[in-house]
């Protein structure tokens, strides 16, 4: 009986670890775009690129503080696990890319839309692949969230390209970073320690043919230099939780993030949201909000001795 009870005890703090760190990542990626508004002038491959290689310096020190270079080795010694997260590390660098891209160039309202979608994402890749079942009204949250982005594409006039690349990227990278037997500091780690060399290879290129200004201005350089600790602090806080929670569980915290972003397209970014658009939000926030009520009411079943 005192194994189990020990047993249910660890399992629970390590839900309520988790639980912290998703809130945690959501709420830091929600006040994000407001550190690449100020970049808006810098080419979005090299925000990424100096991302990409600050992000390293900054998870390298965390690998050197918790003497993890074992592990790092071991990973990259194993060629499925290396192979996985070379696949994880393109898909984030992918979802980077178009996510600066969005709020360059004035897409705020649809970058916050594809985070919206992407909890449902997450729930349908549980169902598929990691064989998550989930209850009729999550279903019909599924069917909503289909329903938001038809709604979503008349008012754009054109298929939310940006929303559904962001939402199906980090869900896929969400879904390989869970099954990968990694943890999270150290396959972040290994993630940018591939993308670097592609990294610098492009700094080096930019700065030949368009003369490295962003690095010349002091607060341009400042700026891209804070985007490592602003990247990997919510990736490995992120990369935490998915490995001590459901990818469902995971998904009812991924609407906090989203609802700030909206929040600051409507006020700080003074984008335009017209009818049709807020009514795919609305229907969104209303899928959401089912998913995650039919969430609670079974994980308190579950828990009932």
């Amino acid at each position: 009986m005192g194994v189990i009870a020990g047993d249910g005890a660890e399992a629970a703090r390590k839900v309520r670890s988790g639980v912290l760190a998703a809130l945690g990542a959501n709420l830091w990626w929600g006040f994000l775009p407001l550190l690449f508004y100020f970049l808006d002038a810098v080419d979005p491959f090299v925000v990424v690129a100096a991302r990409t290689v600050c992000s390293l310096v900054v998870v390298g020190v965390a690998i050197l503080g918790a003497g993890r270079w074992q592990e790092v080795r071991a990973v990259l010694a194993h060629g499925r696990t290396a192979a996985t997260l070379l696949l994880s590390a393109v898909l984030l660098a992918a979802n980077w890319l178009v996510y600066i891209y969005a709020i360059q160039s004035g897409h705020v309202l649809e970058g916050s839309f594809g985070y919206f979608i992407n909890p449902m994402v997450n729930v349908a890749m549980g169902m598929l692949f990691l064989g998550e079942r989930q209850s009729r009204g999550q279903t019909a949250a599924l069917f909503l969230a289909l329903v938001a982005i038809g709604i979503q594409a008349i008012g754009l006039g054109t298929v939310p390209y940006i929303s559904l690349t962001l939402a199906l990227t980090f869900g896929l990278y969400g879904f390989f970073r869970k099954t990968v037997r990694a943890n999270s500091a150290t396959g972040l780690f290994v993630e940018t320690v591939l993308l670097t060399p592609v990294a610098l290879a492009y700094l080096a290129y930019s700065a030949l043919t368009a003369g490295g200004a962003e690095f010349t201005d002091l607060r341009t350089a400042l700026l891209l230099l804070s985007t490592g600790p602003a990247t990997a602090a919510p990736l490995l806080l992120f990369a935490y939780a998915v490995q001590r929670l459901r990818l469902t569980t995971v998904g009812m915290f991924q609407y906090i993030a989203p609802s700030i972003q909206f929040m600051l397209a409507i006020t700080f970014f003074r984008e335009h949201l017209n009818p049709v658009r807020l009514v795919s939000f609305v229907l969104v926030w209303i899928a959401l909000m089912i998913f995650s009520a039919k969430s609670v009411r079974q994980g308190r079943q579950a828990t009932r001795p």
